[in-house]
C-alpha cells in the first residue's frame, strides 16, 4: 500500500513537473495567439533585430512598393490612385485590395482612399447580376476592362480592408466605409444563380469560391482560404451572418488539412472543395504562384484566432523542413506536390524559368511564426537579408514578389493585425 500510495504521488506531480519545463518555453511563445489582448509577436526581435531597424525596414519596403523609382502604385488627379501588375499591363483586385489592406494597417488613410475611389470608379459593378462585385482586370492605360467577372479573393480584401478602416477612421471623414463594406456583402447574399452570378462563398459548401460565376463556383483555390478574414466578419460586419462566417472559417481550417500534402505540406494552386487538386485548361496541379500566399494565410490565422495551432504547428514544421531540404537560399518557387520538380512551369515574365522567387522567401519567413524550433528563424533572417533587385535572369517582380515581401515583414514584425473599433 505505501508503494502505491507513493507512485499515485508521483502520478499526481508529474503534470506539474513538465508544466515546470515547458513553462518558460510556453511563455516566450504565448504571445503568437494573444489578438484579444492586443499583443502580437515580432519575430524579428526575436531574431535579434533592434525595433529602430525593424521599422526602418518595413518604411524602406513600403517605400519601394508604394513610393521608389519600381512604384508599382500611381496616383490619379487628387483623389484617387492604383495599383498595378506591371509585367502583366493591367490593375487587379488582387493588387488593388492588397493595396488597400497594407494601407490600412500601416495607417496610410490618403492611400488607401484613393485606391478605393478608383476601383469603385472602375471595377465596381453598379447594377446588373454582378452588382456591386468588381471586374477583375482592367487596362489602366486604355482603361478597358479586361473581364467583367470577378476574382474571389478580391472581393475578400475589399471587405475586410474596408472593416478595417471604418475600426479605425471611422466613416466620417468622406468615405463611409462600413456601408462599402457592408454593400458588398449584402449583394453578394442576393446572387442567386441569376445571370450565372452567385455568392462568393459557395453556401453549400461553406468556401470560397475560385469565381462566383458559372462551374467556377464549384471549386476554390487554397490561397483565397482566409479564416481570420471570416472571423472578422463575424466580429464586425454585423449583417446577421456571424455564425456562418465562423462555420465558414471552421471549413477553411479543415479543408487546408486536407489540401495541404502530409509530408511536404504543399498544396496545388487550385484544388476541388475537397482539397484534391484541380486541373483547368491553362493550369496543370502543383504548387506555384497562388500557392506562396498560403503559409502567410495560415499564419495570419495562428496568431489572430488560434484556433487550430496545433496543426497549424506541425504544418510549419513539415514546410519549413521541406524547403531546407531543398536548400535554404536555393529552393525553387515550384513544385508537383511530393517536392519534385515539375514538367510544367507556369510562366512569369518572359522567360520560363525556376528562380530561388523572393515572395517564396518572404511567405515562408511567415510560417517561422507557428514553429517554435529556433532553427526556424534561418527563415527569418533569409528574409532579413533579401534584396529587391533582378534575378540572374533579369526578371524582377515590383508586384507579387514586392507587395509578398512586404505582406510578410509586416506580419513577422507584428504590424499586421486585427484592427479593432477605436475607444476613446
Amino acid at each position: 500500500m505505501k508503494k502505491l500510495l507513493i507512485l499515485l504521488f508521483c502520478v499526481a506531480l508529474l503534470p506539474g513537473l513538465v508544466l515546470g519545463q515547458n513553462k518558460k518555453r510556453a511563455n516566450k511563445n504565448k504571445s503568437r495567439s494573444v489578438v484579444r489582448a492586443g499583443v502580437y509577436v515580432n519575430l524579428f526581435r526575436e531574431a535579434g533585430y533592434s525595433q529602430a531597424d525593424i521599422d526602418r525596414k518595413v518604411e524602406k519596403a513600403y517605400y519601394a512598393v508604394f513610393e521608389g523609382p519600381q512604384r508599382v502604385f500611381f496616383k490619379v488627379g487628387d483623389t484617387m490612385g492604383y495599383v498595378t501588375d506591371i509585367k502583366n499591363h493591367d490593375a487587379r483586385t488582387e493588387g488593388l485590395s492588397y493595396g488597400m489592406m497594407i494601407a490600412v494597417q500601416l495607417n496610410k488613410k490618403d492611400v488607401f482612399d484613393r485606391i478605393w475611389r478608383w476601383s469603385k470608379k472602375y471595377l465596381q459593378h453598379q447594377d446588373g447580376p454582378r452588382e456591386a462585385y468588381f471586374a477583375w482586370s482592367i487596362n489602366p492605360e486604355t482603361m478597358k476592362r479586361n473581364s467583367p467577372g470577378s476574382a474571389s479573393d478580391g472581393e475578400l480584401y475589399y471587405i475586410t480592408s474596408l472593416l478595417f478602416a471604418s475600426n479605425r477612421w471611422g466613416n466620417n471623414t468622406g468615405i463611409n466605409y462600413y456601408q462599402e463594406a457592408r454593400r458588398i456583402l449584402d449583394a453578394m447574399w442576393k446572387k442567386d444563380g441569376t445571370g450565372n452570378i452567385y455568392n462568393l462563398i459557395n453556401t453549400e459548401h461553406k468556401q470560397i469560391t475560385f469565381v462566383p460565376e458559372g462551374s467556377n463556383y464549384n471549386w476554390t483555390d487554397p490561397s483565397y482560404h482566409l479564416p481570420a478574414f471570416y472571423e472578422a466578419w463575424a466580429l464586425y460586419a454585423g449583417d446577421g451572418h456571424e455564425q456562418f462566417y465562423r462555420d465558414c472559417a471552421d471549413t477553411s481550417r479543415v479543408f487546408l488539412h486536407r489540401a495541404c500534402d502530409p509530408v511536404t505540406a504543399l498544396n496545388s494552386d487550385y484544388t476541388e472543395f475537397s482539397g484534391k487538386p484541380h486541373a483547368t485548361p491553362w493550369m496543370k496541379p502543383g504548387f506555384r504562384y497562388d500557392s506562396w500566399r498560403v503559409p502567410m494565410n495560415i499564419a495570419m490565422d495562428y496568431v489572430w484566432f488560434g484556433k487550430d495551432k496545433m496543426w497549424q504547428k506541425q504544418y510549419s514544421v513539415r514546410f519549413q523542413n521541406f524547403l531546407r531540404s531543398k536548400g535554404i537560399n536555393s529552393f525553387e518557387d515550384q513544385f508537383n506536390l511530393d517536392g519534385s520538380r515539375p514538367e510544367f512551369i507556369l510562366k512569369a515574365g518572359s522567360v520560363i524559368n525556376l528562380r530561388h522567387s523572393l515572395g517564396l522567401v518572404a511567405t515562408a519567413a511567415s510560417a517561422s511564426i507557428m514553429n517554435e524550433n529556433k532553427a526556424s528563424l534561418d527563415f527569418v533572417h533569409a528574409l532579413w537579408n533579401a534584396k529587391l533587385e533582378p534575378y540572374d535572369d533579369g526578371y524582377f517582380d515590383a508586384y507579387y514578389d514586392c507587395l509578398l515581401y512586404l505582406f510578410s515583414l509586416m506580419h513577422l514584425s507584428g504590424k499586421y493585425q486585427l484592427i479593432k473599433p477605436q475607444t476613446n
